[in-house]
């Protein structure tokens, strides 16, 4: 499959990026709690950094290294990578042929629902070689110009747990309903006050449990903490308004950020690169299209 993955992935992916700037990211409209991109670069891409979603995507070509829970990794053309929510890891082209890749990131909640009240997978080594579960993943990661069917998503999302719960070599531990129930509450809270500071007491109020518990519990059901899920989902925001070419100090106050420089950084620690660099990335292959 390898071999013929650049050809058919530019055949029938389309060729979004093919043109464009020799680094480019190009998004695609998605439904929330999904995002799908590709990306071409040459170099070092992104810094160290660590977001709270699974990163899941399949290298189209060239050699994609990255660190990932304390070692190098690279993967070939059809190899699928998997990064883990909150997992710091790094990525860039291994060679100088340069790297194209689609990858796709999703919410934990997303995946919680497909997975009946068991805990996320884990595959530990971050790169998997499984001709199966690519095509899964190809079939979303189509035309990026084009929305994905509800249908659709409903049923790759299905495959992906499975393939996923396959790899991680490791019964899921299943959820307890409290704990699961007590998470969910905290993050559609979080999810309904982006645009304000959200005190410990509140959610204490809503969940009906002491801040502590509820931390444990959410970082159990979504991989991460109450508080970097508030921020992933404004940096969220504040990449849509990028996109959408909003001055950045605008984006910095309307997504919630206290100034620039704390937007700035939380961004970089985030997806590893600057709001700048990131915007210049989206506009510059939107130029080139």
């Amino acid at each position: 499959m390898s071999f013929e993955l650049d050809r058919q992935a530019f055949e029938g992916l389309g060729r979004l990026c093919a043109d464009a700037a020799e680094n480019c990211i190009i998004s695609a409209p998605d439904p929330a709690g999904m995002e799908r991109i590709e990306a071409r670069f040459h170099g070092s891409a992104f810094d160290p950094h660590r977001h709270d979603t699974y990163a899941i995507g399949v290298t189209l070509r060239g050699v994609q290294t990255f660190r990932y829970r304390g070692a190098a990794r690279l993967s070939l053309p059809g190899q699928v990578i998997v990064l883990h929510p909150d997992e710091l890891h790094d990525g860039g082209a291994g060679t100088e042929e340069g790297l194209r890749y689609r990858m796709l990131y999703l919410e934990p909640s997303l995946m919680l629902d497909c997975l009946g009240g068991t805990a996320l997978p884990f595959v530990r080594d971050g790169v998997v070689t499984d001709d199966a579960l690519c095509a899964t993943l190809l079939s979303a990661l189509g035309p990026l110009e084009q929305e994905l069917d509800e249908l659709f998503v409903d049923d790759f999302l299905a495959q992906l747990m499975q393939s996923l719960a396959r790899h991680a070599g490791k019964p899921a531990k299943p959820l307890a309903g409290t704990a699961w129930r007590a998470a969910t509450v905290a993050r559609e809270y979080l999810t309904e006050n982006l645009d304000r500071p959200v005190r410990s007491g509140e959610l204490e109020a809503v969940t009906g449990l002491d801040r502590y518990a509820l931390s444990r519990h959410f970082r159990t059901a979504f991989s991460t903490s109450p508080h970097r899920f508030l921020v992933m989902r404004r940096l969220q925001r504040a990449r849509r308004m990028i996109a959408a070419g909003e001055p950045l100090a605008q984006i910095a106050i309307e997504a919630g950020f206290s100034d620039q420089s704390h937007f700035n950084r939380q961004f970089k620690k985030a997806f590893g690169i600057t709001p700048g660099r990131w915007s210049s990335l989206i506009h510059g292959a939107a130029a080139a299209a």
